[in-house]
């Protein structure tokens, strides 16, 4: 690709510190590992740029002015009250309240649009901490609190493009970013999620006005169906409608071993899949999204950007980066289902097994017109 040796880090420290409480699914070590195993390989060197957080102007730009304020005044107070339970989805186990929820929360989204602002120089722009997709314009959801992607195509229209085109290759639909750009022209949005997930939206027949495309794969799903469902599905559409951008979701949790999706990719087809969705713009944004396994998620981001600037894959990873994997744990992943190569490399098996007939089916009617 053109720009390989043009790609930056958006990053912050502030997903270094505690969050979402206990026995939550996000309440891992993610964004940082990643960052850390890329630094390890000697990644990083003067690529990164460092998140502003978005301020309350920004933000209502999309989110109410009552839901960003109460969401302040929480995490302020340290309290929930039930009105704002009811109202904006706030507390209990989806979407907890913990102190510092509402730097993340901005950070995020001023990661994102700073993300937008380096892309329109030509650049892919990689966020990890971004891709919190669920996000409602009134409330949290999915545990998103803010929907950061849609500032980022927010950041590139104002730049005055009129193609962005959003690819969405988390596990979960990507609703919220649906939601929010289903009667913009501008805006297309392309979402591949393992079906029958939550929410349980974004159906094959999904188009909404017309620029959306939906692909709920089957259970199982391995490299070579997705490697078919991206080449004869999604490229096409792409192709197509020549965007002059390309925001991407990139969740870790289609990836055999995360616990909230019975998707069984490796690594490298997600790789694929996201170096040929931003060949087909001269501009990216590349954004994290889910994931709930840390040693696949942070092997998975930390291999995404290296193949995004171009550095050559290592056959094992250093001791220092062994012991950082080896530290990790998740009461999600039980221990004899933790693979032993989870700490000593970068880049997984592939997921071998047939194409399905569906899977065909699926790549043509995304294709279709």
């Amino acid at each position: 690709m053109k720009f390989l040796n043009e790609a930056v880090v958006v990053a912050s420290d502030v997903y270094r510190r505690a969050a979402y409480g206990r026995n939550h699914p996000l309440a891992i070590a993610r964004v940082e590992t990643a960052l850390d195993l890329a630094g390890d390989l000697g990644w990083l060197a003067g690529r990164v740029h460092s998140s502003p957080v978005a301020d309350c102007d920004l933000l209502t730009r999309f989110h109410t002015r009552d839901w960003v304020s109460a969401l302040a005044a929480a995490d302020a107070s340290g309290v929930v009250a039930p009105e704002v339970r009811a109202r904006h989805g706030l507390g209990g186990m989806e979407n907890p309240l913990f102190a510092g929820v509402f730097e993340r929360a901005s950070t995020s989204v001023g990661g994102s649009f700073e993300a937008a602002r380096l892309a329109l120089d030509g650049r892919v722009a990689f966020h990890p901490a971004g891709g919190t997709h669920h996000g409602r314009p009134d409330g949290a959801s999915g545990f998103c609190y803010f929907n950061d992607p849609v500032f980022a195509i927010l950041g590139l229209l104002d730049g005055g493009l009129e193609r962005v085109a959003y690819v969405d290759l988390d596990a979960h639909h990507g609703d919220g970013v649906e939601n929010a750009f289903a009667s913009d022209p501008r805006v297309w949005t392309i979402s591949i999620h393992e079906a029958g997930r939550w929410p349980g939206t974004g159906a094959l027949d999904d188009r909404r006005e017309g620029r959306a495309r939906n692909a709920p794969v089957p259970r199982g799903i391995v490299d070579p169906e997705y490697d078919l469902l991206i080449a004869e599905g999604v490229v096409p559409v792409l192709e197509r409608l020549k965007p002059e951008a390309v925001v991407v979701t990139c969740g870790a949790d289609p990836l055999l071993g995360d616990p909230l999706s019975s998707m069984r990719l490796s690594n490298g087809a997600v790789w694929r899949a996201v170096t040929e969705v931003i060949a087909r713009a001269p501009r990216a944004v590349v954004l994290g999204g889910g994931g709930y396994n840390p040693w696949t998620l942070a092997r998975c981001w930390a291999g995404l950007w290296g193949v995004l600037a171009g550095f050559p894959m290592p056959e094992t990873l250093p001791e220092v980066s062994h012991a950082r994997l080896a530290a990790l744990d998740c009461d999600l992943v039980d221990e004899e289902d933790r693979d032993p190569a989870w700490t000593t490399t970068l880049v997984d098996l592939p997921s071998e097994g047939p194409i399905r007939d569906e899977i065909r089916a699926i790549a043509g009617a995304i294709r279709a017109g």
